[in-house]
């Protein structure tokens, strides 16, 4: 019988394994989906939240960047899809409290560094866009953002 594999992993290790019926989340060219028997492929993620139907029901996670494989498995009928993401988090695991309050902090040091220093500025604005990432994956978990 046809099985999918997902993996999730992050430089600090593995955040989740497990069978499921599918793999839900988006590159650069767009959303996709991945099931068993999959054709073996490799890509990008953007920025999203990316979904997991395992058998105890969905599992969210907020991808901050990364990348996907898709291979066949070790056991025949087997596919695998593993993610290796720069920065990963379960959504049941966001602290929204903590998520706004940096969002507001990074919108802060976005407005004082507007007119002086580009590099404050850039990375007050990605610091903004991973605090809407975790906010938008907690408050929509299961949506595939």
């Amino acid at each position: 019988m046809a099985s999918l594999v997902v993996e999730i992993l992050t430089p600090e290790g593995p955040l989740w394994r497990g069978e499921a019926s599918a793999l839900m989340a988006r590159s650069t060219v767009g959303k996709f989906t991945v099931l068993a028997q999959h054709t073996a492929t490799v890509g990008d993620l953007v920025a999203s939240v990316v979904r997991v139907e395992a058998p105890e029901g969905p599992v969210t996670f907020a991808v901050h960047s990364g990348f996907f494989e898709v291979a066949p498995g070790p056991e025949v009928g087997e596919t695998r899809a593993t993610i290796l993401a720069s920065v990963a988090e379960l959504t049941s695991d966001i602290d929204v409290a903590r998520a706004q309050a940096a969002k507001e902090r990074y919108e802060a040091e976005m407005a004082e560094s507007r007119d002086d220093d580009g590099a404050r500025y850039a990375l007050a604005a990605q610091g903004v866009a991973r605090a809407e990432l975790r906010l938008a994956a907690a408050t929509r978990r299961g949506a595939l953002a």
